[in-house]
């Protein structure tokens, strides 16, 4: 299980990358997607939608369940990876490649965990 540098998390398992100060991807882990099994569908938000940090805002299905996925941080969605309405396994080959959302909005780093932090927590849960 991977674990990619330069990424925050949260204990969920939801990834956030913050590509400027103002605008971030959001994904699930390599571990999620494992813990997942072969993702079959993702119900995509709207753009426009606000999602808040530590609430859902989507949810994925795989074969073994349905589960939801958190946001790590608040704000606006400004667009959606509408790839993975058809191709939905893409976050099972490359999870760390594949966001879900793109988010506008002022972000809060300190309630995330950063790579090395998020490591520990694989370990402990491991």
């Amino acid at each position: 299980m991977s674990v990619k540098e330069g990424y925050f998390y949260l204990k969920s398992h939801e990834w956030v990358k913050f590509v400027d100060e103002n605008t971030a991807l959001i994904g699930i882990s390599d571990f999620a997607q494992e813990a997942l099994g072969d993702i079959v569908y993702v119900s995509l938000p709207e753009v426009d939608d606000d999602v808040i940090a530590n609430k859902s805002f989507c949810d994925i299905e795989s074969v073994k369940a349905v589960s939801d996925v958190y946001a790590p941080v608040s704000g606006k969605i400004v667009e959606v990876n509408e790839e993975l309405e058809d191709a939905p396994e893409k976050l099972n080959e490359s999870p760390y490649d594949t966001w879900i959302i793109k988010v506008e909005g002022t972000f809060n780093k300190d309630a995330l965990l950063d790579s090395d932090a998020y490591q520990q927590l694989l370990d402990k849960e491991g």
